[in-house]
């Protein structure tokens, strides 16, 4: 069934208000009186159909449960919830006046009344939106997508997806022009695209704009609206939308702002350097004792220090010393800088395998943050020996220079060490897409999923 029964989800929504608000009603009625045996007598009687019909009326006119996959957030939710209940108030308001002469209700039980409902309705959205985001993360609900045109920006999309299966997008593949370098990449050309979005039943398209022409993107929309899907365009602005956009509007002109206002965001700038100091302290603090056992087995386990600083490339390009756990032996690079090579790299020490598969080598670096050159979540700092040679293949490196450098980032949870300049540059997708989404939030996401990467050992 194409819809997958997504379309019950206003319907249950409104019922649940509605409950809600009638069960918090009475609740409010017996709380304030004692009894809830008159509540169906005049004048209540009369205020309980109307806040249901006042309730209805507003569903009616806003519309209030149209959310999208991307929209669907608790934040949205609770000021979606927030405005309905003010509008609600302001009508109970105005019929309050026009039947004062009449009736005398009581302010205290209405008040009561909102207070509950804001605490239930906050409370069944809230458990609705975690089961329904664990359930699609799970494989069910989901949306099927292609992509049509295969480059580095089209495989960002795929990227955002796979960091948020919870959102319930299924990648079915990339369609484009087959050639030698993309054909093992694609699912198909454009003359077998029409035929695989009918028979899988896809629900939306990506179009990407650099590597589309207009006559194909023409066809993909006209078929549309017979295949019954979505069609969004994807546009170059990768380096521009790490740095921030917004769209102003000139009269009825929407016009795009290039800019880099999250750079001066407070958010950013105050908020995220106070949780750096705060979190970095206290795992400095309650992990001493834990720490000073890692650097005596590493001290112990193989000749040399049990600490290793090397100089990286930190936020605008100002070099500075990481500090980590020493996870190889001495003199690993006396041929020049090289990269790890994993599992198989009899540079690192049997301990030191264990320490970069639990993340603990790099549990010296909170120090770096308490410094100010790094913070807890942001793209991984590299040396400037390897960034030119990034630079080369993917200038869009040099945005991540505009943050801050972190312990854990998206790029180390979801790809981990890279083992040659290609790998950073794989890497280098998945780090830009933090900078479209800095904030507390997806920082204690990241923190989270990094633990889990630790208690698992799936580092690599």
């Amino acid at each position: 069934m194409k819809h997958r029964f997504s379309f019950l989800l206003r319907p249950f929504s409104a019922t649940m208000d509605i409950i809600s608000l009638d069960i918090c009603f009475a609740l409010a009625y017996r709380l304030k009186f004692g009894t809830t045996a008159s509540l169906f007598d005049a004048p209540y009687i009369s205020l309980f159909w109307f806040i249901n019909a006042a309730w209805f009326l507003i569903l009616l006119l806003n519309k209030p449960y149209n959310f999208s996959r991307l929209t669907f957030t608790i934040q949205n939710l609770l000021v979606g919830l927030a405005k309905l209940i003010g509008l609600h108030i302001a009508m109970v308001s105005v019929f309050w006046v026009f039947t004062k002469g009449g009736f005398d209700y009581s302010r205290e039980q209405l008040a009561l009344t909102y207070v509950l409902f804001l605490c239930a309705g906050s409370l069944w959205r809230s458990v609705v939106l975690i089961l329904l985001k664990v359930y699609r993360a799970m494989g069910y609900n989901t949306r099927r997508f292609v992509v049509v045109g295969y480059g580095p920006l089209s495989r960002s999309i795929q990227t955002f997806y796979q960091m948020y299966p919870e959102i319930g997008f299924k990648f079915y593949g990339y369609f484009d022009k087959m050639n030698a370098e993309n054909a093992t990449a694609l699912r198909g050309d454009y003359s077998y695209l029409k035929e695989f979005i009918t028979r899988n039943e896809i629900d939306c398209v990506y179009c990407c704009l650099p590597y589309i022409e207009t006559e194909q993107l023409r066809d993909i929309m006209n078929f549309s609206e017979e295949a019954s899907y979505q069609v969004k365009l994807i546009v170059d602005f990768k380096g521009f939308l790490t740095k921030g956009v917004t769209v102003e509007y000139h009269d009825v002109q929407p016009v795009i702002s290039l800019s880099t206002h999250y750079l001066d965001d407070l958010q950013v700038n105050v908020f995220k350097r106070a949780f750096d100091i705060a979190f970095s302290a206290s795992v400095l603090a309650a992990g001493a004792p834990f720490f000073l056992i890692i650097a005596l087995i590493t001290k112990f386990s193989s000749k040399g220090p049990a600490f290793y600083s090397q100089e990286r490339i930190g936020k605008w390009g100002k070099p500075f010393r990481i500090y980590k756990f020493r996870s190889m032996y001495p003199d690993a690079e006396r041929g020049g800088p090289a990269l790890s090579s994993g599992d198989n790299d009899d540079r690192i020490t049997p301990w030191g395998q264990f320490m970069r598969k639990t993340r603990l080598d790099e549990f010296p670096q909170f120090y770096n943050v308490l410094k100010g050159d790094m913070s807890v979540v942001g793209p991984r700092p590299e040396r400037q020996y390897f960034i030119n040679q990034i630079v080369e293949k993917s200038p869009e490196y040099k945005y991540l220079l505009m943050v801050k450098p972190g312990i854990t980032s998206i790029g180390q949870i979801k790809f981990g060490y890279a083992e040659n300049v290609e790998q950073m540059v794989q890497r280098l997708w998945y780090d830009l897409e933090y900078l479209q989404n800095v904030s507390l939030s997806t920082d204690v996401w990241l923190i989270v999923q990094t633990v889990r990467v630790m208690v698992q050992g799936r580092g690599k």
